[in-house]
């Protein structure tokens, strides 16, 4: 009845193969090499990489000829730019050795299934074969060639404790060598003598990476007492020019030059250098989120690396300097014309936020109260300088006190990034951002769900800010997650939205009121505002950028619980629970601006004014406002800044005297983001009509520029008729108009 086993070749049994299915072996060697060079290629994608590189790449693609084994890595800051980069590859194989790739082996990435992709292989009659699910084995060439390069560039960053920022350079240099060291799978050849039988294998002698070395340098004005040569570290080599690439921290510039002298065995970094931490190590994240890189435009300079000891930092890749210059009066044109003087990248500077250097203290009065805040006065220079309109001729730091000054310098040290990937490459925003994460989860503001059908998602960003300790000192970087409300539907993903702002008269009055009475001033900042507001409506948002949950919630959307910033219920919502709590301490709201609240009693007054989540408070119940504070740090999460410094980007200063305040930071970031700060000053008398000159391409930018100096007229009532004269033009501008604002 029952057959021997020995007879049985195979047992159809549908049970044991869901029970007991297991994967094909896979075998050795699935095909022999190529018979000529690029008849197969093989190509991966690998990243992101946790550390933005020192040029701004997270990601590198590498090309293998089957044939010769010859790699070309190339580094990448999106995965979307894979197709230009195929496509010159593609041209420089065609140009340099005639023939064409026949065959293009790669896994399932979905960059090499777009539309441009595919038709660009299909009109040469290439052939993409592409490995199936979860077999990457069928891409083994490009999958053991990135673990022998990665293997390779983390050897060369060790042995030399080269910071992993230079991960890209390292990577580069790895596989320069590595195409010039015998191969086993080519039976002892070099890869690149099989393509290149009659080129020398170095064209320069090889140095170690990340050694000492000087170069020399032939800066123009140097003097005959100026140093001849320029501290650098090696960081390999440059295709295309016969020299040594090297970097020069000091200067934070690349330079390729073959006047080199080499310290071989001296590492240019110390034993310990300043490498960021691993991310799992350093900076603990909601599960089930992992940092991801997020491709935004980078133009912004790098904040402070602690909050306790602000610095102003440089960002690792300068934008295109543009440098506006006024040209001559001409006869007969009113206007004066801008010209925009485009700066090679060998002359770029550096972007950092511009702090300006009061005189020496010999050339400013004295003062017979040092202690005596005082705002930033006008006042014409006498200084010779190379510039003719510096800007110490009209800013003067010269009456303030000693503290005041300092608080001044600690808010100009802080730039604020404006991109994601930026903000992810230095740990103090790094780490605002992953507090905010955060508390977003512990707070309970959303949950991971799919995307209901009919549904609409919601998009957000993240926005940065700097807040202030009260002896004036950056006191910690805040990283906010706002939703993109300009999104939302309205009836679908929200009903009423009005809420009450503080008005800048109403601050005006408060702080006269403060000054005439010599009330102090306090300021309270709540953490997540926002996220006390309860949310009504059904709102999905996408996932954080920089912040991808993993696992069985990936690709999900976020079903909000609670309000968010941006949304266009937030503010009320927010508004509604804030004015409840302090009406219930027993403050009144004001018929006339609905952000201001007071209480009188007992012959003593308390004021608030609130503007979102940033809270005055002044008066002259001293016990009353101590029990405010202690209220509302119950109610919400609360921090006392102490006395009011900076509201609304106005510096505020208070003495005996009174109050003065100022928007010096205010203007000098507008003069930074025009490219002004040398610029001198324009003729008062300008005309200005209608439709004249030629139209302005930029619309936007006319309109935020005068914008910003309308809020500006808050402490320079005097420039308010200039301010509505430009602002009749803002439907159509003209270069004449723009001319005349800048």
């Amino acid at each position: 009845m029952i057959p021997t086993l020995s007879k049985v070749s195979q047992l159809e049994c549908q049970s044991c193969q869901l029970g007991k299915h297991t994967r094909t072996q896979f075998p050795s060697r699935v095909s022999k090499r190529a018979s000529a060079p690029f008849v197969l290629v093989h190509s991966d994608i690998w990243g992101p990489c946790p550390v933005l590189s020192s040029q701004g790449y997270r990601y590198f693609e590498t090309f293998i000829d089957d044939y010769s084994i010859m790699t070309w890595v190339y580094l990448l800051k999106n995965r979307s730019d894979l197709y230009p980069i195929f496509v010159s590859f593609c041209s420089e194989i065609q140009t340099q050795f005639g023939v064409s790739i026949r065959t293009l082996r790669s896994d399932n990435a979905r960059e090499y299934f777009s539309t441009s992709f595919q038709s660009y292989m299909s009109s040469r009659g290439m052939i993409h074969q592409s490995s199936c699910a979860y077999t990457p084995q069928q891409n083994g060439v490009a999958e053991r060639k990135n673990r022998h390069l990665i293997e390779t560039f983390r050897t060369l960053l060790i042995h030399m404790n080269v910071p992993v920022k230079f991960w890209g350079d390292a990577l580069l240099t790895a596989c320069y060598l590595i195409n010039r060291m015998p191969s086993s799978v080519l039976h002892g050849q070099i890869p690149f003598s099989v393509l290149f039988p009659r080129d020398a294998i170095y064209s320069l002698p090889p140095r170690i990476f990340g050694c000492l070395c000087f170069i020399h340098q032939l800066l123009p004005g140097s003097s005959k007492l100026s140093p001849r040569s320029l501290k650098c570290v090696f960081l390999g080599y440059l295709r295309g020019q016969k020299g040594y690439r090297c970097y020069s921290p000091e200067q934070r510039r690349y330079f390729v030059v073959a006047d080199v002298t080499f310290f071989e065995s001296t590492p240019f970094f110390s034993a310990s250098p300043n490498q960021p931490p691993s991310l799992s190590e350093s900076l603990p994240l909601p599960s089930p989120y992992v940092i991801v890189p997020f491709s935004v435009p980078s133009t912004s300079t790098s904040p402070p690396e602690t909050p306790e000891t602000p610095s102003t930092s440089r960002p690792t890749e300068p934008r295109e300097l543009i440098t506006y210059q006024r040209r001559k009066n001409v006869p007969h044109i009113e206007s004066q014309q801008v010209e925009r003087v485009q700066v090679t990248s060998s002359e770029r500077p550096e972007d950092s936020t511009p702090i300006p250097v009061a005189p020496p203290a010999s050339d400013l009065p004295l003062m017979s109260s040092p202690e005596l805040d005082l705002p930033i006065a006008h006042r014409k220079g006498t200084r010779s300088t190379a510039n003719p309109y510096p800007l110490y001729n009209f800013l003067s730091y010269s009456r303030l006190s000693p503290s005041y000054t300092a608080f001044l310098s600690s808010l100009d040290s802080v730039s604020i990034p404006r991109s994601v990937k930026e903000a992810l490459s230095h740990p103090g925003w790094r780490e605002a951002m992953i507090d905010e994460m955060s508390a977003l989860d512990t707070n309970g503001t959303w949950e991971l769900v799919s995307l209901p059908l009919g549904k609409t998602v919601v998009g957000c960003r993240w926005v940065y800010t700097v807040k202030t300790s009260p002896n004036g000192r950056v006191d910690r970087l805040k990283a906010c997650l706002v939703a993109k409300g300009y999104t939302q539907i309205p009836g679908l993903d929200y009903g009423d939205t009005f809420s009450p702002v503080a008005k800048v008269a109403s601050v005006r009055l408060l702080l006269s009121l403060a000054a005439i009475n010599h009330w102090s001033l306090h300021q309270l900042d709540i953490k997540n505002a926002f996220l006390h507001g309860d949310l009504e409506e059904k709102v999905y948002m996408e996932q954080p950028p920089g912040f991808v949950a993993q696992g069985e919630y990936f690709g999900k959307v976020c079903k909000l619980r609670k309000s968010l910033y941006g949304l266009k219920q937030s503010p009320r919502a927010w508004f509604g629970r804030f004015s409840s709590a302090v009406i219930k301490f027993g403050l009144v709201r004001s018929q006339f601006d609905h952000s201001v609240f007071f209480r009188h009693y007992g012959g003593r007054h308390i004021l608030l004014v609130v503007y979102v989540d940033d809270i005055v408070i002044t008066g002259d119940d001293v016990v009353g406002i101590s029990q405010l504070k202690t209220y509302l740090h119950s109610q919400f999460q609360t921090k006392d800044l102490g006395a009011l410094r900076y509201f609304l980007g106005i510096e505020v200063a208070q003495s005996e005297r009174g109050i003065y305040i100022s928007q010096r930071k205010y203007v000098l970031d507008i003069l930074e983001e025009t490219e002004l700060l040398e610029c001198k000053p324009v003729d008062p008398n300008v005309k200005l009509a209608p439709g004249e000159g030629e139209p302005f391409l930029d619309v936007g930018r006319y309109r935020r520029l005068v914008g910003k100096l309308n809020y500006l007229t808050v402490t320079r009532p005097d420039i308010s008729f200039a301010v509505s004269v430009v602002s009749q033009f803002l439907d159509s501008p003209t270069e004449t108009h723009w001319n005349a604002v800048i």
